[in-house]
């Protein structure tokens, strides 16, 4: 049974795993915390006037009327006390409270042994190519390949994953009833069939700069490594990187002259040589 308060609390900008588990110690349950006067939530790490301000503004009977139509358009709705929940991403200091997923979310996919691949949305032929070739032969020896549906690579991991008869996952930084970019709306229903859209915000929310970033925790939460393709030093697919290193995840990178890889090899990711990837696709 979906708690009302709970998802509404967990869609409130800006309160994640910490602060709910912060809210919940000092008030005991969602329903509570909603009721709590403004000085008394300030009491709270990490909450502050504006925070306040936003769980105070939360309408709970709104998201009351909401969850069914979700549900009808094929939403699972997911808190981290739920077994459905993926145990790897519960793990996490900053698991969503509430995931929303959209496609197939049986138990052999959420056991599944996940393998990110990611990067930047202008690939060069050499990348484009890579990540064809291992997304394509992993997902064909069982990994669930995880992306975020941007452009460029992305695009290419979920497609390739797809073609294999593999099962693939697309973490998003907007709803799962708003898919971004528009031009990958149909990647996104075939990825439905073929696994699931998942993401922490609103059904409907936009994506924006901060939830693109953010997701990028659940992207590399979910998987036991992440490989970087190829990105610029300031890509968005760096942020993956950053959270794999510090979630413990193993981080590959091809060895390729753009920026990004270049700093993350300086760093310590492990190379891979992008004509030769047997060495990671051996069994």
């Amino acid at each position: 049974m979906v708690d009302p308060a709970w998802i509404a609390l967990s869609l409130v900008e800006r309160v994640g795993g910490k602060t709910m588990r912060a809210l919940l110690a000092q008030f005991g349950s969602a329903g509570a915390v909603l009721m709590a006067e403004s000085h008394e939530l300030r009491r709270v790490p990490g909450i502050g006037a504006t925070i306040a301000a936003s769980i105070r503004a939360v309408d709970v009977s709104a998201v009351e009327r909401e969850i069914p139509r979700w549900q009808a358009a094929g939403i699972h709705i997911i808190t981290d006390s739920d077994p459905d929940y993926p145990p790897q991403l519960r793990a996490l200091d900053d698991a969503p409270p509430t995931i929303f997923v959209r496609g197939v979310w049986d138990e052999a996919l959420r056991k599944a042994e996940a393998i990110a691949i990611v990067g930047t949305r202008a690939p060069s032929e050499i990348a484009l190519g890579a990540a064809e070739s291992l997304a394509f032969d992993l997902a064909r020896r069982g990994y669930l390949i995880v992306s975020g549906l941007a452009l460029g690579i992305d695009r290419k991991a979920h497609f390739s994953a797809i073609a294999a008869a593999g099962n693939t996952v697309a973490v998003l930084g907007g709803g799962v009833l708003n898919v971004y970019p528009p031009a990958n709306k149909g990647l996104a229903e075939a990825i439905c069939a073929h696994g699931a859209l998942l993401s922490e915000t609103h059904p409907y929310a936009e994506s924006k700069p901060a939830h693109l970033v953010a997701r990028n925790r659940i992207i590399s939460g979910l998987c036991s490594a992440v490989i970087v393709v190829e990105t610029k030093v300031d890509g968005g697919a760096m942020h993956a990187a950053r959270w794999a290193r510090e979630q413990g995840r193993a981080l590959y990178t091809l060895d390729l002259p753009a920026s990004g890889n270049r700093q993350l090899i300086d760093q310590g990711a492990i190379a891979l040589d992008p004509f030769n990837l047997q060495a990671l696709l051996e069994p």
